[in-house]
């Protein structure tokens, strides 16, 4: 596999240039109740530029592949727009795509319908990122997958307040007879998905790892006291640089593993192992800057009306979506055998 640096520039900027004409950020805040994303939005992102598609089969007219997953990730993370890429996508398109239902997965490339994965218990997914709004749900329960249709007859979807305001999450409950089995290896299926999924998440983080810092770079060069500019003082610019070093190393981990995907996509372990390496820094990066761009923008970064406290929220949210970050270290301790 070989990634084209020209197409994957030229698919960040038309993202780019999408969430900066939706509004980025602010998109937030004009989120309908019980609706878990932006249909304006995902329908530009999806039909026009055509990243409901990435990383999917080519029977479903599918594209690119992590390299491109990571890139759209990354931009989406710094415009904080609210669609579902990540959960429907890649979280569980990848899940889809090593399932065999075919109609389900072409519905989810074309973005007209959007699909979400969570651990069920006794009919009962209790918190469901991007669920409410969402056509169908891939169950997760012990050893087995199964397919929810969310419009059928008995199926439960209650929106739930969430600390991500851009990714507002719901409690899903159906009947046993709702539930349709896929008759798959469960851990075969999940096992390969959830370490892309991982890789998306880390570049996700990344991206607003990135904003983050960038828009309190700029503000620390504007904001004036004691008749200097804050970012003159020797305490911000080591806060700063300190920073613009893990916002790197997380960078390196989420091109390493993109890297390993492209290089030696037929080595599972390897992928398992970067993606983790992946999600442990940039989970812990985005949680570290986004706290320091709150404190640095002062009693403006704990207002509404500004944009950081957002990223502050996703940041809390990301590093929790695929479990705890110290259940991640401890995965990569066994699979690395330490």
């Amino acid at each position: 596999m070989t990634v084209d640096a020209e197409l994957i520039a030229d698919l960040r900027g038309a993202v780019r240039d999408v969430c900066t004409d939706l509004g980025g950020p602010a998109a937030v805040r004009t989120l309908e109740p019980g609706r878990a994303w932006s249909e304006k939005a995902w329908s530009v992102l999806s039909t026009q530029v055509g990243i409901g598609a990435l990383g999917l089969p080519e029977s479903v007219d599918g594209i690119g592949g992590l390299a491109e997953i990571a890139a759209v990730a990354e931009e989406l993370g710094a415009a904080l727009l609210p669609v579902p890429f990540l959960t429907s996508t890649v979280m569980t398109g990848q899940v889809l795509a090593r399932c065999d239902v075919p109609e389900v997965l072409a519905e989810v490339a074309a973005g007209s319908a959007t699909a979400v994965l969570a651990s069920v218990v006794d009919g009962v997914a209790a918190v469901v990122p991007d669920g409410a709004g969402a056509r169908w749900l891939v169950a997760s329960e012990g050893d087995a997958l199964g397919l929810v249709d969310l419009t059928a007859d008995g199926v439960v979807v209650e929106p739930l307040p969430s600390l991500d305001l851009s990714r507002p999450t719901a409690r899903v409950s159906f009947p046993t007879a709702a539930r349709t089995a896929l008759d798959v290896d469960a851990a075969a299926v999940l096992a390969p998905a959830s370490a892309l999924t991982r890789v998306a998440v880390a570049a996700e983080s990344l991206g607003g790892a990135q904003r983050c810092l960038d828009t309190t770079v700029s503000y620390v060069k504007e904001r004036r006291q004691f008749g200097r500019v804050i970012g003159s003082f020797q305490a911000v610019k080591h806060t700063l640089a300190d920073l613009l070093v893990q916002v790197e190393m997380a960078r390196s981990a989420v091109d390493r593993a993109v890297e390993v995907a492209t290089t030696s996509p037929d080595d599972l372990d390897a992928l398992v192992e970067a993606s983790l390496v992946a999600q442990i820094w940039c989970s812990d990066t985005y949680r570290l800057v986004s706290a320091e761009a709150v404190q640095l923008h002062g009693g403006i970064g704990f207002t509404w009306e500004h944009d950081v406290h957002l990223y502050f929220r996703r940041a809390r949210a990301n590093a929790t979506l695929l479990g705890p970050v110290t259940a991640a270290r401890e995965s990569l301790a066994a699979h690395l055998a330490w």
